[in-house]
């Protein structure tokens, strides 16, 4: 088949590397959630060959990563997995997970039954990395996120992107603690937060 293609992430893959490399050096096993088209998941993997990155997405995006992953047959990139936050959950521990660019697609819902549902999976002291827009004290960092944010409540009522404070909130309620907050390209973030209890 043919490969989709998200061209943002080309834009945006090395700044996130260099946070995975500071933050997921010490890991091992890594579930990425909404892994889009595949291509993060080829080239961080390939990047940290230390860690198995584990992709998964909705039942209808995995030919689309299978193919990225086929092609670059790496050894540390196992099948992906159809997993919706808001269903079952895979059975097993990971000491990191790596979402981009979902948290403002999800529905409210969704953001809070993912940070509600993490202890289940993650190990003790395991690493958290979101990738993308937030806004700060209730406003947008930019014009061009109000825009987008525009764009993407004209798409779909419940989508939006959102406000740090909320989602530092709900990763508190889970037992994580934010380790860091960095500046990424085109007015993101990366937001690393650690499992603090058992």
């Amino acid at each position: 088949m043919e490969k989709p293609d998200a061209p943002s992430c080309a834009k945006n893959r090395e700044p996130i590397l260099g946070v995975l490399r500071d933050h997921f050096a010490d890991c091992r096993a890594v579930l990425e959630i909404g892994s889009g088209t595949g291509q993060h998941a080829i080239f961080f993997a390939g990047q940290l060959p230390h860690l198995t990155w584990q992709t998964s997405d909705c039942p209808e995006n995995l030919p689309g990563i299978a193919a990225w992953l086929a092609d670059a047959a790496l050894t540390n990139t196992p099948a992906p997995l159809a997993f919706n936050v808001l269903e079952t959950w895979p059975e097993r521990r990971v000491d990191a997970v790596f979402s981009a660019n979902t948290l403002h697609i999800m529905p409210w819902l969704a953001v809070e039954r993912l940070f509600a549902r993490l202890p289940e999976i993650l190990s003790e002291q395991a690493k958290l990395a979101i990738y993308g827009p937030f806004n700060y004290g209730g406003g947008f960092t930019s014009q061009s996120n109000a825009a987008f944010d525009a764009w993407l409540k004209d798409k779909a009522a419940h989508q939006g992107i959102r406000d740090f404070e909320a989602v530092d909130a709900l990763a508190g309620q889970a037992g994580l603690r934010l380790l860091e907050d960095r500046a990424m390209p085109s007015n993101n973030r990366c937001l690393v937060w650690q499992r603090t209890g058992a």
